[in-house]
């Protein structure tokens, strides 16, 4: 397995190891500030290629935050393994998934963001929004990296297969057949709401888990996406026994 690094933003980079047997892309992304951030750890077994490809960007003694969508092994698998090898470092998260999980799971206790909180890091300032159940899981919360216009959107649009590390595609199309292969996502009524309040936050880049971080229209292909799972969701009320 090989874990290649992409600077996909400015000073935000991609790390992506892709496993043919699920046919996915596992991606983390290092916010490289004076306080580095990694938004995903990756499962245990790929902790070794992913810290190697880490080292090529910055030392890994120096990283300072630790923080993920949810409480998932691709997510944060290596959480304490990342712990172990940064003395400095704390795991970063929304104040639920630190009730619920990580103030249990997490070898040295965690910090817990609000709605909105934001974390300067230093030249780059990272904000929390919680989207409980969107795309799944109570914990849910994604990251916005304000300066670049970034979104660290976790399963949000997962596409299957290898591909580039950036693509301005459209990521509607391949997320809503990954839906279909997976069926991953939560759909209430509030996950078309939770993912248009993504969108009018006027992202630019959107850093996909499982695969490009897509660098088109990221407004627009927030609301296709939004739309597209509330037409499902009236679909499935509508087949629904009276």
């Amino acid at each position: 397995m090989d874990t290649v690094v992409d600077e996909v933003a400015p000073d935000i980079f991609r790390l992506s190891t892709y496993l043919p047997a699920v046919d996915l892309q596992f991606n983390q992304f290092l916010v490289r500030a004076e306080e580095p951030l990694l938004f995903h750890t990756g499962y245990r077994l790929l902790f070794p290629t992913i810290r190697d490809a880490l080292a090529r960007v910055i030392d890994p003694l120096a990283l300072r935050w630790i923080s993920f969508g949810h409480v998932e092994a691709d997510e944060c698998g290596a959480m304490n393994e990342w712990l172990s090898v940064a003395p400095s470092a704390q795991v970063v998260h929304g104040r639920l998934g630190v009730m619920v999980s990580l103030g249990d799971l997490a070898d040295r206790p965690p910090r817990a963001l609000a709605e909105g909180e934001v974390l300067d890091l230093g030249r780059r300032r990272v904000r929390w929004i919680d989207t409980a159940h969107v795309p799944h899981g109570w914990d849910s919360g994604l990251l916005l990296e304000e300066t670049t216009g970034t979104l660290l959107c976790g399963d949000l649009f997962t596409a299957t297969g290898p591909g580039p590390a950036v693509s301005g595609a459209d990521p509607v199309g391949p997320a809503l057949a990954a839906e279909d292969r997976f069926g991953a996502t939560a759909l209430t009524p509030g996950t078309g709401p939770t993912i248009r309040a993504l969108a009018a936050t006027a992202p630019t880049t959107l850093a996909l888990m499982h695969g490009p971080a897509h660098t088109g229209d990221a407004v627009d292909a927030l609301g296709a996406l939004a739309d597209a799972y509330d037409a499902r969701l009236r679909a499935a009320l509508d087949r629904a026994p009276a």
